[in-house]
């Protein structure tokens, strides 16, 4: 049976019916957090970050704040505030005080999205008064927005999303419901995560294969260079590679001078590599970083596949420079440099890349690469010794790249920078991909 850490943040009340539900799955072991205000949820989360396997938010806010920061890798999912929840919060206000949706405020759904769910039960009534968003504002704000409806007669009662606004409004007298998860739909995405667990669990099984070209003689002097002391540097170079690979619970091979395999588990190259971000650090690599010259990480579903996935990733880091680590995954997707700023993750297989690399003459190799750079910078502007930088290509061919781009209509110069008074002007390109 999997075990899976599972970190759930949310406001008072609907922490506690989210964590009494998921304390039912014996697979779960639940790591609560509660928070006040939107500003505080990072700070929150950051510390507990080793310790959770997969993160439940309470409502859809908490979840684009956390998603967006980019800072958290492991699958995110949230309690949405929709069907069986809005349902019951009608009914409450119908049951308790008549009131029917039209003399009714909401915060946080999108007004289309209500609509939609209203006449999926054949409630035709107009729905005016909807304050839609997701982040950014205040408690305060949301709470006047409906303050300021029932002062000038326009509604009955509030319908809010947020514990902090529900708490605001009663201080203020305002009739308010507050929308809370249903039992029924926190049951479905508790489900939910349990397989993608299962999934997790069976994908880090996976065979992955670690191929490394490494120089022994980078360790050597003048003095001691002889085929005796080469053949010593290869020993201590094997004998350290051998305690690595068995920190990653993994079976060394030798693929001719100075390149060496590692057969292991997709699970344990992940952890080694914090998520494929970095390489490992100096004292999981005992002190061999300098002596490996290029590392190409595969996996696949069999040792086959892993195999020739690593020979490409070997091939792509090689492209990088001395100590790059390259990653090909099991859906021909490639991710590196790791450790680098200029670490990217792009896919070769793209039908619109393929109609674009007819276009312009460029491979799918190159555009995948550039729409991957554009996605991390976000942005869609670039100049040539920006996107040289990343490629890791002299700016000419970055030049070259743009030039082609623009006069296939994909890319068109927006303006120029000039960083060095007695330098040339450089373009600055804006894409369309």
């Amino acid at each position: 049976m999997i075990r899976i850490r599972l970190g759930i943040l949310g406001a008072d009340d609907s922490l506690n019916i989210i964590q009494t539900i998921a304390q039912e799955y014996k697979e779960l072991d639940c790591v609560p957090v509660v928070y006040w205000d939107e500003s505080e949820i990072m700070d929150l989360i950051r510390p507990l970050l080793p310790k959770v396997d997969m993160w439940l938010f309470s409502g859809q806010v908490p979840y684009s704040i956390v998603k967006e920061s980019g800072e958290v890798d492991v699958p995110l999912f949230y309690v949405p505030h929709t069907g069986a929840s809005l349902y019951r919060t009608l009914l409450q206000a119908y049951y308790e005080r008549q009131i029917p949706v039209h003399q009714l405020s909401f915060d946080t759904y999108h007004p289309s999205e209500i609509e939609r769910l209203l006449e999926e039960v054949g409630i035709r009534d107009p729905v005016e008064y909807v304050k839609h968003y997701q982040g950014g504002i205040s408690a305060e704000e949301l709470a006047e927005y409906h303050y300021t409806l029932w002062k000038q007669g326009k509604i009955k009662a509030a319908v809010t999303c947020l514990r902090t606004a529900h708490l605001e409004l009663e201080k203020l007298g305002v009739p308010v419901y507050r929308v809370l998860p249903a039992r029924a739909t926190v049951e479905s995405v508790v489900q939910m995560i349990i397989r993608t667990g299962e999934m997790l669990d069976i994908q880090n099984a996976q065979i992955a294969v670690q191929m490394m070209e490494v120089d022994s003689l980078s360790a050597l002097t003048t003095e001691a260079f002889s085929t005796d002391e080469i053949y010593k540097m290869e020993m201590k170079v094997t004998e350290k590679l051998l305690q690595y690979a068995k920190k990653i619970q993994g079976s060394l091979k030798c693929a001719g001078p100075g390149r060496y395999v590692i057969f292991t588990t997709r699970g344990a190259l992940k952890e080694m590599t914090d998520q494929y971000k970095t390489v490992p650090a100096a004292d999981e690599m005992e002190h061999i970083h300098d002596e490996i010259v290029t590392c190409g990480i595969g996996i696949g579903r069999t040792a086959y596949e892993a195999e020739i996935h690593a020979g490409k990733a070997f091939l792509h880091a090689k492209k990088y420079g001395r100590g790059a680590w390259m990653v090909v995954f099991d859906d021909g997707t490639i991710a590196g440099p790791l450790g680098r700023a200029e670490r990217i993750h792009y896919s070769l297989d793209s039908e619109e890349l393929q109609q674009l690399s007819q276009q312009t003459n460029l491979s799918v190799a190159t555009l995948s690469k550039l729409r991957a750079i554009l996605r991390k910078l976000g942005k869609n502007e670039i100049q040539a010794h920006e996107l040289a930088r990343y490629m890791q290509i002299l700016p000419r061919s970055a030049r070259r790249i743009l030039k082609e781009l623009e006069d296939g209509g994909i890319a068109e110069v927006i303006g120029e920078t000039n960083p060095y008074p007695r330098g040339r002007p450089r373009k600055v390109y804006r894409i369309f991909l």
